[in-house]
């Protein structure tokens, strides 16, 4: 059996059932702005259900039929797909999701014109079903909006020097600002537990080395986010944070995984308490899960996230087109399909273009049998819900 095949077999006999995120309370954005549910730890664990491998898809008999229902088979795949765009040129971006109908676009730098003055208005103009508009504010040396709105201190910083209900009202407010913008995402809070030196993979990006410090910094800047109105995705599962290496520059091996389970997964612990989040699954290797493979490639991984850590929320990966642990082996579309094909979601990449041979490949791939279509629906049923476009 090859690896293709051995993932359409581990993806057909596991799906997982949908989000099950409770609709925007009154007054809330509407849903085609993609904002989460604002929720505190105690309403969102009273509120989510562990998954069962014997659920229907996540579209089938709900309320997302009835949106999936207008969308062509290319249209369902490309709202699988998070796409970088240029964040001095938002007529490319609207071009992008008028002509392709994308469900996320990602905007990274530094450059602030499809920030400002409401450009992203013309953005979500021309998406039919909604679309999510992502950056990733962390803080310290991963901002996008400082030039904008001031500057945000690093995870490290703030655990250090700041109580979790100050960072929770950190985030509200810069959560505000960005919603403010346009921007529904933010690939954040880092979730790994790490004691590197500032400026390593990681380092500062961190909270803390201690994993019950991480969690829960993590989870009130995760909480903060959500009630300013932006969705928090909390990455990079399954931790990053005493891996060997940077993902960026080429493969990254973490600890055996029952290393992993009592310190760099411990933030993923009741995950439910994260509300209407999402989770990011990093390109790292797992001795004892991923089988030599990335994370966001393996079944294994998704797996463990959805059955031993009962998330029911969507799950993107990072970025495909961009880090060499990912394009080193996986030309892009073939990145995309095996990340769909794992159980992801949402399959991002930072660099833009080559949607049209992506979603090429996907096509195929469906008309082969490589790619069961009950694996799109439960992905798209997924992203949906967390878009709050049905459900």
């Amino acid at each position: 059996m090859n690896f293709r095949t051995a993932l359409a077999f581990a993806v057909t006999a596991g799906l997982m059932a949908g989000c099950g995120a409770e609709p925007a309370p009154a007054g809330a954005p509407s849903p085609s702005s993609g904002a989460p549910t604002p929720a505190g730890p105690s309403s969102a664990t009273s509120s989510s259900a562990a998954p069962s491998s014997a659920a229907p898809s996540s579209t089938g008999g709900d309320a997302c039929a009835a949106v999936t229902a207008q969308m062509t088979q290319r249209e369902k795949l490309a709202q699988l797909l998070v796409v970088g765009v240029s964040p001095t040129d938002p007529s490319g971006a609207a071009r992008l999701v008028r002509e392709n109908q994308v469900g996320g676009i990602f905007i990274g730098g530094n450059p602030t014109t499809i920030l400002s003055g409401n450009a992203l208005d013309q953005v979500r103009g021309g998406a039919r079903w909604g679309v999510s508009v992502a950056i990733d504010e962390e803080g310290g040396r991963v901002q996008r909006i400082d030039q904008l709105d001031g500057d945000m201190p690093s995870a490290r910083t703030m655990a250090e020097t700041m109580t979790p209900a100050q960072v929770r009202d950190e985030a509200r407010r810069r959560a505000q600002q960005m919603r403010a913008r346009g921007v529904t995402e933010d690939y954040a809070p880092i979730a790994d537990v790490s004691g590197q030196p500032a400026d390593g993979p990681i380092g500062d990006r961190s909270f803390s080395a201690d994993p019950h410090t991480a969690r829960t910094y993590a989870l009130a800047f995760a909480t903060g986010l959500a009630e300013g109105g932006v969705t928090p995705v909390l990455k990079h599962f399954p931790g990053h944070g005493h891996a060997q290496g940077d993902s960026h520059d080429g493969a990254v091996t973490t600890p055996p995984l029952d290393s992993l389970r009592t310190n760099d997964l411990v933030p993923y612990e009741n995950v439910a308490d994260y509300g209407a989040s999402k989770v990011m699954v990093g390109h790292l290797t797992v001795p004892g899960l991923t089988g030599g493979q990335p994370a966001s490639l393996s079944p294994a991984a998704y797996r463990l996230l959805r059955e031993d850590y009962h998330f029911t929320g969507a799950v993107v990966t990072d970025d495909l087109g961009a880090m060499r642990a990912i394009t080193s082996d996986h030309p892009l579309p073939e990145a995309v399909l095996d990340a769909l094909l794992a159980g992801a979601d949402e399959a991002l990449w930072s660099s833009g273009g080559k949607v049209g041979a992506v979603l090429d490949r996907l096509e195929a791939a469906m008309r082969d049998g490589e790619l069961p279509g009950a694996r799109v629906d439960d992905a798209l049923g997924h992203v949906l819900r967390a878009r709050h476009a049905c459900g």
